[in-house]
């Protein structure tokens, strides 16, 4: 998941004119520091700087956003130079070492958000090749999506190197004529669809939601063969995958010290929980609107008030 330009506003602080009105914490006590890990793509951003415009401006504590991929994230929590994750895109392998093994982070609860990853077509080729949401029929259309970088074979665009992706594997197992090619930031992504829907070039794309910008176009879904939670259907291990992405059920992640603290700022982390709706709309300000990530977080906040209220009970 990636950085839009309008995003880039990555802070060490969290500052910036607002209108929400500094209070006390009900526990009396002092929040301190909170360093929020932020990973690039502005759904986080949205995660990230609507919890830390609370914390800074509601618990008096002095955020600050650490600029982190997402494995990198984790390492910075054990070794006590951040203090949360906001939204976590599964990483199994990360979770046994981190919080079943060395116990130095722990799961703060589910954001709410419900993660898809997968394969999308614009929608122009939908409408023409309606076939081609299906696995099953884009060898057929394999030499349709050929590139200089993807050479005789098609080209399947992939994300950021540093998200969660079977990309590779999945193209191996299910014997497909393609070839992924590294599209970039979530950015890059987006202008890559705006320009196949305009110009109504092929393109086949790894994306994902919550995102905003299936507000503005409505990629379509490739069907890869169905999710199984039963490893004898779907393997697990990464040389072997061949099933579409599972669904994720997002959560937030805390270092141990952090959550041992007594900080008011862990409650207020523990307490967050919104929809997919409420994410992409902040990131609409962000991406589209061209809002900084903290006006879009306040403007939010202001329209929400009974939300926020709940995730302030007990700090």
């Amino acid at each position: 998941m990636v950085t839009i330009v309008a995003a880039l506003a990555l802070g060490l602080t969290a500052c910036g004119g607002s209108n929400i009105q500094k209070s006390t914490t009900t526990s009396g006590k002092s929040c301190g520091n909170l360093r929020i890990a932020v990973n690039a793509w502005t759904g986080y951003y949205a995660d990230a700087w609507v919890i830390g415009e609370l914390a800074a401006k509601k618990l008096g504590c002095n955020v600050s956003y650490v600029k982190l991929a997402e494995e990198p994230s984790w390492n910075a929590m054990a070794n006590g130079t951040v203090d949360t994750i906001v939204e976590n895109w599964g990483h199994d392998d990360l979770v046994k070492k981190y919080i079943t093994e060395q116990h130095v982070v722990q799961d703060a609860g589910l954001t709410g958000n419900k993660g898809i990853i997968g394969w999308f077509v614009p929608p122009w080729m939908a409408q023409k090749y309606p076939d081609i949401t299906s696995w099953k029929s884009l060898n057929k259309y394999a030499s349709m999506f050929k590139t200089s970088e993807s050479g005789g074979q098609g080209q399947m665009l992939d994300g950021d190197p540093s998200y969660v992706t079977n990309d590779q594997a999945l193209v191996k197992n299910l014997h497909l004529n393609y070839k992924g090619v590294v599209g970039g930031s979530e950015a890059a992504l987006i202008q890559s669809f705006r320009n196949a829907e305009k110009n109504k070039t092929p393109l086949l794309a790894y994306f994902y939601e919550p995102q905003w910008f299936f507000s503005e176009m409505k990629l379509v879904h490739v069907n890869l063969p169905t999710y199984s939670s039963d490893p004898k259907v779907c393997p697990t291990a990464p040389s072997q995958i061949r099933c579409d992405y599972p669904p994720y059920n997002l959560n937030k992640l805390v270092s141990t010290k952090f959550a041992q603290s007594g900080s008011p700022a862990y409650t207020l982390v523990k307490n967050f929980h919104w929809t997919n709706a409420d994410q992409n709309l902040v990131a609409t300000y962000i991406a589209k609107d061209g809002m900084s990530n903290a006006a879009a977080a306040d403007k939010w906040i202001a329209a929400n008030q009974s939300l926020v209220d709940q995730w302030l009970q007990g700090t």
